[in-house]
């Protein structure tokens, strides 16, 4: 993750090439699982728009 954003966004960075906006699952947010700038995360991309996503779990 680069940056938190407004509204439970945040920025990711993927392959140092393509940055998307992302927003946190339904199994973290339930389990209040802490998401801090530099983790690195698995990221689910939505099919309709490739610069959203969201994120799965921790890696």
């Amino acid at each position: 993750m680069v940056a938190q954003l407004p509204s439970g966004l945040y920025r990711v960075d993927i392959d140092g090439s393509v940055t998307i906006t992302a927003h946190v699952g339904g199994g973290l947010e339930r389990n209040f699982v802490r998401l801090l700038v530099g983790d690195r995360v698995v990221v689910e991309l939505t099919a309709r728009d490739r610069t959203r996503g969201r994120i799965s779990r921790k890696a």
